[in-house]
């Protein structure tokens, strides 16, 4: 499959995820009889779930820089693709989240002061958590995130259920971080929100940015050296 058609999933994969997830997040978690967390967490998780049974046997479903950079570093994706996926799964996001805003806007009380589903910490958690702990949260739920998709994919595991263990694994993630940071485990699915709340959403990217990478890229590390190397025949 050429550069381009990875990099066509993967835009389209990473603007369905953000369009679901923070869609859901931004128009149906607080009004009369909303989903609330639950549902937002679910509906994270349903977009990947989904996007990887449509899209994964095109581009590998990453949808996520992170997950892209952790699987260079398990040397499993060629460094050489980072690049064209990472853009791809940005212009994705900022679609994803420009659809949405056009969409939320429709109403007169819209404002993204309410924060447009970003994450953040400290003042700008959900629940008020510091700094501190949004960077082991982020840093430890994309770990957790990546191994799961890491053992999912191994050619020893079972096939055809990595999309659903992927799937439910993110939901879990949400219900247990949204509170804490909003949940990003994944820089494109934060950038393209703060790009519409500017202030404190882009100042505060730079956490989702480095957590989710240095997580992922440590499972990257993490993983082989626990199950051994892959069985190739």
């Amino acid at each position: 499959m050429s550069i381009s058609n990875r990099a066509a999933a993967e835009f389209f994969g990473t603007f369905w995820l953000v369009l679901g997830g923070c869609g859901t997040a931004v128009l149906a978690a607080a009004v009369p009889f909303g989903v609330g967390h639950l549902g937002v967490a679910l509906a994270f998780g349903l977009t990947v779930l989904t996007g990887v049974y449509a899209l994964g046997h095109i581009s590998g479903g990453h949808f996520n820089p992170a997950i892209s950079v952790g699987l260079v570093v398990a040397k499993r994706f060629g460094v050489k693709d980072l690049l064209p996926y990472v853009i791809a799964q940005l212009g994705g996001a900022v679609t994803g989240a420009a659809v949405l805003f056009v969409i939320a806007r429709g109403i007169p009380t819209f404002t993204t002061t309410a924060g447009f589903a970003s994450n953040g910490y400290g003042e700008h958690s959900p629940s008020g958590y510091s700094l501190m702990s949004a960077l082991v949260c982020e840093v430890v739920m994309t770990f957790m995130f990546l191994m799961v998709v890491l053992g999912a994919t191994d050619a020893r595991a079972p096939k055809g259920f990595a999309g659903l263990a992927i799937g439910l694994t993110l939901t879990l993630i949400h219900l247990i971080s949204i509170p804490v940071t909003n949940t990003s485990v994944n820089p494109a699915r934060s950038t393209g929100p703060a790009l519409f709340v500017g202030g404190w959403a882009l100042s505060q990217l730079w956490l989702f940015w480095v957590a989710p990478i240095a997580g992922a890229a440590l499972a990257g590390l993490a993983y082989p050296a626990v199950v051994g190397p892959e069985r190739t025949s």
